[in-house]
């Protein structure tokens, strides 16, 4: 009976791994120019306000899936879609491997990468089992209240940001996660859910609008950026708004969570979203030829790590955990976090010292990981229940941390990502000497918003200037006495560029062929730069 069993169990096990994961990429959007002439068909006014900040143009990169591709995938025999991605113009599918390479037939499919690396051309050799799993939420709670929060903020002086009014108004946050129970109901959320400040959700795993189920991890993690329970946790942007997406799927370990992940990094590009916190990292799968080597751990390598780095470039920021594996035979920080433009988090004590489960660097290509460090080891979270208590892990110093940068962009709201992280990782306490157990240290934001105060105030001597503004059918730019040529674009509301010169001192731009109404320039010479509205009459 025992051997029956067991045999039993193989059959199983074989009959699930039979079915293969992979993603499909096409050749072509055949609709793009399109959406790119619509913008707003594809993205929200918001979203067109930040890339036009930021400089960003709209691309074929931001049109969607041509749908008749995505139909022809769907009805192939023996294909289940589970995902899909505009940005890498791909669909993340199942099916037998004879199947799915019955799709490498059809025009539109420019190449297929399997999961398990063993089926692609030179992939590597299939392996055994890697290392026992390691746990991703590393939850170690404590059933009692605490108010504790005061240290976990202190520690980055976050508290200074709130004493002078920025709490992350004006700023939204998406958090992808594996579910947020009692967000809806208790009490620590009502601070968020009273001022509206929660502004929607998805659940990518059950294809559900209803973000309030799962497992609480994610309630935890948005307690430490926006919950408030007096005397006991405030979270460090509690004026932030909130997007909510599920994208983890606890009963199971497989890429299609990095695919689910890449489809809300998408949704909240969209939706004009600034800031990202991910407390997830992946790094074994369920099936061993899926998991990953320390050589892919080079931001290239993984489907969610080169999202990543594309999220980045619309000017978001992504904060993401470090991991929970330091103290195993797989040290190193997980994908996403080996991203090269991801702020990767790594978790100390209340005394500042790295906690041992903390994942350290460096990535597969020798660069410095974590980036920052906060507080992991005890923080205070609020649960589903409404109860204040403990947990620890990067899942919490990195949405401590998140919020933070949330709160001090909130105060330099005309600065771009690139700028922000910039000026977080120069206040860190090792940044000077940074190593792969602390990254660039613990971050000061008193002193980040000092230094940039100071640069605002310096810039402010050697500024450009646009005059007449508003104007009607000529302007001219003003440089500093230091800088002697520049480029000035300018972008109409759709974030679309309508006029892009190198200009000289002083030099005069026609605007005839613009139409009245509200634009945003941007003038760059170098390193430099300046962003701001025209108005033409």
């Amino acid at each position: 009976m025992k051997k029956a069993y067991l045999f039993l169990v193989f059959i199983i096990s074989f009959a699930a791994f039979s079915q293969e994961d992979a993603w499909v990429y096409f050749t072509d959007k055949p609709n793009a120019q399109a959406y790119i002439d619509n913008p707003l068909t594809m993205l929200s006014q918001r979203a067109l306000d930040r890339r036009a900040a930021h400089g960003v143009a709209i691309t074929a990169q931001d049109a969607p899936i041509h749908q008749l591709y995505i139909d022809q995938i769907t009805t192939a025999s023996g294909i289940t879609v589970k995902a899909k991605s505009k940005w890498m113009n791909a669909l993340h599918i199942r099916g037998t491997q004879a199947n799915i390479e019955n799709l490498e037939s059809l025009p539109f499919v420019d190449h297929i990468v399997f999961a398990n690396p063993a089926l692609n051309p030179a992939g590597r050799v299939s392996k055994s089992q890697k290392a026992a799993y390691t746990n991703k939420f590393q939850d170690v709670q404590e059933n009692f209240n605490y108010g504790g929060s005061s240290n976990q903020i202190q520690m980055l002086n976050a508290h200074f940001l709130h004493q002078q009014n920025h709490t992350g108004s004006g700023k939204i946050v998406a958090i992808m996660d594996a579910g947020f129970p009692g967000v809806d109901t208790q009490a620590p959320f009502q601070h968020l859910r009273d001022n509206n400040l929660i502004l929607g959700g998805y659940d990518f795993v059950n294809k559900t609008n209803n973000p309030y189920v799962g497992y609480q991890h994610g309630t935890q993690v948005l307690s430490n950026m926006g919950g408030f329970a007096d005397n006991q946790l405030v979270g460090t942007a509690p004026d932030a708004q909130y997007y909510l997406f599920i994208t983890e799927d606890i009963s199971s370990e497989n890429p299609v969570e990095e695919s689910n992940w890449v489809e809300a990094l998408e949704m909240a590009d969209s939706l004009g979203v600034d800031v990202v916190n991910t407390s997830l990292g992946y790094f074994t799968y369920d099936n061993p030829n899926y998991s990953y080597e320390y050589a892919d751990l080079n931001g290239q390598v993984a489907f969610s790590s080169r999202a990543a780095d594309i999220a980045f470039s619309k000017g978001m920021i992504l904060v993401i955990s470090a991991g929970n594996s330091g103290a195993s035979s797989d040290p190193y920080v997980s994908v996403p976090a080996d991203a090269a433009t991801a702020l990767t988090i790594g978790a100390v004590s209340s005394s500042e010292v790295k906690a041992g489960f903390s994942s350290i660097g460096p990535t597969a290509d020798n660069r410095i990981k974590p980036d920052l460090m906060a507080m992991g080891v005890g923080a205070t979270v609020a649960t589903q229940t409404g109860a204040i208590s403990t947990n620890s892990g990067t899942s919490f110093s990195s949405p401590i941390l998140a919020g933070a940068v949330t709160s001090f962009w909130s105060a330099f709201p005309d600065k771009t990502n690139a700028e922000i992280v910039q000026m977080v990782k120069a206040s860190a306490d090792k940044y000077s000497n940074p190593d792969n157990n602390y990254g660039y240290g613990i971050p000061d934001f008193q002193l980040a918003y000092t230094n940039a105060l100071l640069a605002n105030a310096e810039f402010g001597k050697t500024t450009f200037s646009v005059y007449p503004n508003p104007a009607s059918n000529q302007i001219a730019v003003n440089f500093p006495e230091n800088i002697s040529n520049a480029q000035i674009t300018i972008y109409n509301n759709l974030g679309q560029s309508v006029l892009a010169k190198n200009v000289e001192n002083n030099a005069v731009i026609t605007l005839d062929n613009l139409n009245a109404g509200l634009y945003i320039y941007k003038i760059t010479s170098g390193s430099t730069f300046k962003t701001g509205k025209l108005i033409k009459r």
